[in-house]
């Protein structure tokens, strides 16, 4: 089952015609019911608040700017259409700063092994696992994200990182197998362990 968004907000048609039409006020109200998802989206992309400020602004600017090319075609949700310029600025922010390329170029030789196991359960833990996932590259994070929180696919992950379905396949198989890995470590660690040690 792909997970729900939290981009999944409906806006109505009778507040998106007022944005077209220039309303600023309309805009505020699109910008402060999606200025969350798009600013942790860019966090966990990007890794740093300061970086991620700056992608919710570009994204939000592009998104006023662009707003009269959005017709929602094929039953499209106004949605999807904002997180994808919101992925696409995230993923454009680092390529800017040559973290991306300079990642994609390390990993050329990456395995394609499946790793499909639950993940510990330290995962239920959401502050060990934002520490794991934080410690992880940059594009092995942004592939798991897209990937389990966003539910974006294999083939559209590859597209936005102008790469293969395959190399996508195999960074989300490396950080699954890297935070199964991280969060052993700190479930051993904890000192709840240490008491019964």
């Amino acid at each position: 089952m792909t997970p729900r968004s939290a981009f999944a907000i409906d806006v109505p048609d009778a507040l998106l015609a007022r944005v077209r039409r220039g309303d600023r006020a309309a805009f505020e109200q699109v910008y402060r019911w999606f200025e969350r998802p798009v600013f942790n989206l860019a966090l966990r992309l990007c890794g740093n608040r300061a970086e991620a400020d700056e992608v919710l602004q570009d994204t939000m600017f592009k998104a006023w700017s662009a707003i009269a090319g959005f017709r929602g075609d094929g039953g499209s949700p106004f949605w999807g259409w904002l997180r994808q310029i919101a992925v696409n600025e995230a993923l454009m922010h680092l390529r800017r700063q040559r973290r991306l390329e300079l990642e994609l170029d390390g990993d050329a030789d990456c395995d394609l092994l499946m790793d499909g196991g639950p993940l510990p359960p330290a995962a239920a833990d959401a502050a060990l696992l934002q520490r794991a996932l934080a410690s992880l590259p940059v594009v092995t994070r942004s592939v798991l994200w897209l990937y389990h929180a966003e539910g974006y696919t294999h083939d559209e992950i590859a597209a936005a990182m102008q790469r293969s379905a395959s190399f996508s396949k195999s960074q989300l198989a490396r950080g699954t197998r890297r935070l199964r890995q991280l969060l052993q470590v700190e479930v051993a660690s904890s000192p709840k362990e240490a008491i019964h040690a």
